[in-house]
């Protein structure tokens, strides 16, 4: 498959490779605040973003914990996805890992941080997402620096500033756009898996 996936392809793949339902929400919901994102973006590939954002926990399907986006990207090189969207999920956690949290998290080593706009977009829209909840960028931010991961909660605020000055306004308006629990597109998809 080396063409970009549509919805049902990709919420398939979800639902083949193992991953639980609340999973598949989850990443549905990424999709609807990416894109809004993207939707006033116009540099951005729009199928990619929508794929990557729907993709992004497939390695969830396996671990739940920070390892899951190195095992995902692993997930879509073979299953033959594009290498666009093998990156966006390799990369989309908080705004990027960089090499002092690789090291400190025991990854193998690589490039963890989004680069181009798709892989940013993918990643800040995930931390606009709380489970199946659109959040404020505070949230992701707070729940880092909690952890005492400064330089990630920095990270966050950096990406997040970038992001909302190419849409034209802060992007937590997103909440009051597509709603705190926003109408899922991908939901009927789902459905058909269960």
């Amino acid at each position: 498959m080396s063409k970009i996936p549509t919805d049902s392809e990709c919420v398939r793949l979800l639902a083949e490779k193992g991953c639980k339902r609340r999973v598949i929400i989850h990443c549905c919901t990424v999709r609807a605040v990416a894109e809004e994102m993207a939707s006033r973006i116009p540099e951005a590939d729009m199928d990619l973003v929508v794929a990557g954002a729907l993709l992004h926990d497939i390695g969830r399907s396996v671990d739940h914990s920070i390892m899951h986006a190195c095992i995902g990207a692993g997930i879509a090189e073979e299953l033959g996805l594009p290498k666009e969207i093998v990156e966006i999920i390799r990369k989309h956690t908080g705004a990027g890992l960089d090499a002092v949290d690789v090291e400190e998290l025991g990854l193998p080593s690589g490039d963890y941080m989004p680069r181009t706009l798709e892989e940013k977009i993918v990643a800040h829209a995930d931390n606009l997402v709380s489970d199946n909840r659109v959040v404020p960028h505070e949230h992701s931010v707070n729940k880092l620096a909690a952890k005492g991961a400064f330089r990630g909660a920095e990270r966050i605020e950096l990406l997040h500033m970038e992001l909302s000055d190419l849409y034209g306004e802060d992007l937590d308006c997103i909440i009051g756009k597509i709603g705190e629990y926003p109408r899922l597109k991908c939901l009927s998809q789902m459905l058909d898996c269960d």
